[in-house]
């Protein structure tokens, strides 16, 4: 019986999912970006850790059937980089609200 970690991680990728993570990263860096650029507004740098973490999980998705293993390794780092910014909230939160 596969373990459901190596079914969650190791799947294969998903092209709708792809698309909404994808979509949902560009469009919070837009925001982000206006926000920044046009209203002068300090960035928010949990936002950046979420972009991110969207972006990595949407090129998992959007990578090809036989490339599971490369889909799973960024899947990981996609869930380390967005668990870093909950802990660095409960430690230091300044570091992200800035």
């Amino acid at each position: 019986m596969p373990c459901i970690i190596d079914e969650t991680v190791f799947g294969e990728p998903s092209r709708g999912l792809a698309l909404v993570y994808l979509c949902g990263a560009v469009l919070l860096a837009g925001q982000q970006g206006y926000y920044v650029i046009v209203e002068g507004a300090t960035p928010f740098y949990a936002v950046l850790f979420i972009i991110s973490g969207m972006a990595l999980s949407g090129i998992a998705e959007s990578l090809p059937k036989p490339r599971r293993g490369a889909a799973g390794v960024l899947r990981l780092t996609a869930l380390v980089v967005l668990v870093s910014m909950l802990v660095i909230m409960f430690i230091t939160p300044e570091l992200l609200t800035n």
